[in-house]
């Protein structure tokens, strides 16, 4: 149920009938509309949006989704919005989208204390509470979900840091995890385990790009967890990781003006190594796995050139340290022209992703040397933004050709 968007000139009477039936229906445990709550004159209304006994005030234009309802609904944390209840197995969610701004997903949960940690990193909280479980994101207004989650009684003045105890490694894979030659393909959010099935039975592919975070990481992933990695690869997928981390710029790709771009290069960029290595060890990808950094286009040429390539750098060498590959995924106007450009002034990638949407399924290309990147060390995005239909499963994702040990 959605919550009820009312605006101040909303009369009183009502506005205490919407307030009592509220307040009925929290001790039932139910998801209700509520009354908007306007801040001061010249400021945004605010609305109540109530779940399992807890009350989350957010700005009234926020769109509010019953995930019960809508199940196929794709959760995206790049608009604002807030999704209540459980995101259902096949969401259906666009190829690919970048970006984060202020969103919640609140999730029924057992009972658990009321706890709050946070990735600054990825700009993200989790809370927890009585049969609730938060995830908050934010991009430039971390106040605002501050404020929210603090009315909804959550201690976020006292968040810990997100450290191992939430991110615990899991046993790793075999080391061909990340190594493929033939068809793959990437998607938003990760298919459903029977969706995954339908596909290798009745698809070309053999390999999955899965986006396991980053900053401007914007769809939910409630299928991608260790258990699915694992099962996936017992039947016989291989994977390319994808880390959304910071961007060249806020509105380049697919970002749309929504991606928190790159200011302190090295620093960031060794930071989102850190963050790399944590997720993907925590979905079974361990030393020796390819994890990509996705870097959306960009015209090329002056600090822009010199920010992408001090970052991606910053995060090749700490990836190295921690006992990983780096891949890097960008257009093959921007980040490989760069890369190739500055070949003997930088740290090179191991293995490039590069995108050209000229339907040719091959990891040769005119624009790149055939010495570099020769040792089996490319992956082609050949198509993008298409939806196929295999299994009788529809899939809206991006083909790639890969040639990687």
């Amino acid at each position: 149920m959605h919550a009820a968007r009312s605006s101040q000139t909303r009369r009183a009477g009502a506005r205490a009938l919407t307030v009592l039936l509220a307040a009925s229906a929290l001790a039932a445990g139910a998801l209700v509309p509520a009354s908007s709550a306007p801040r001061p004159s010249g400021s945004e209304d605010l609305t109540q949006v109530a779940y399992r006994g807890h009350v989350f005030t957010v700005p009234d234009s926020w769109r509010v989704v019953d995930l019960r309802k809508h199940p196929d609904t794709c959760v995206r944390f790049d608009r604002h919005a807030v999704y209540l209840g459980t995101p259902g197995p096949d969401q259906n969610c666009p190829a690919r989208a970048s970006g984060r701004t202020e969103a919640l997903l609140v999730q029924p949960a057992s009972a658990a204390p009321r706890a709050v940690t946070e990735n600054p990193t990825a700009r993200t909280y989790r809370a927890t509470a009585d049969r609730i479980a938060v995830t908050a994101t934010y991009g430039y207004d971390r106040a605002r979900i501050q404020d929210v989650l603090r009315g909804a009684g959550l201690p976020v003045a006292a968040a810990r840091r997100e450290g191992p105890a939430e991110q615990r490694a899991a046993d790793p894979l075999p080391s061909d995890a990340t190594s493929f030659r033939g068809e793959g393909f990437d998607t938003c959010a990760a298919p459903s385990r029977s969706a995954m099935d339908a596909w290798r039975d009745d698809s070309p592919y053999g390999a999955v790009g899965v986006y396991i975070g980053g900053i401007n990481r914007a769809c939910a992933q409630q299928n991608l967890t260790a258990d699915w990695v694992r099962t996936q690869y017992t039947r016989g997928w291989r994977f390319f990781p994808l880390y959304v981390g910071r961007q060249p710029s806020s509105d380049g790709g697919s970002c749309g003006g929504g991606c928190s771009a790159i200011t302190s290069p090295v620093p960031q960029g060794t930071a989102g190594a850190d963050d790399a290595v944590k997720q993907a060890a925590a979905l079974g990808f361990g030393k020796g796995s390819v994890i990509y950094l996705d870097l959306e286009h960009y015209e090329p040429g002056g600090k822009v050139t010199d920010s992408v390539l001090a970052y991606l750098q910053a995060y090749t060498v700490r990836l190295h340290a921690l006992g990983y590959r780096s891949g890097a995924y960008g257009n093959t106007s921007s980040l490989m022209s760069d890369l190739i450009a500055n070949k003997s002034t930088v740290t090179l990638p191991d293995v490039i992703h590069f995108a050209r949407w000229n339907r040719v399924s091959s990891t040769s290309d005119s624009s790149i040397p055939s010495t570099l990147w020769a040792k089996h060390q490319r992956v082609h995005q050949y198509v993008g933004d298409t939806t196929e239909t295999h299994g009788g499963v529809r899939i809206s994702i991006d083909r790639d050709r890969l040639d990687v040990d």
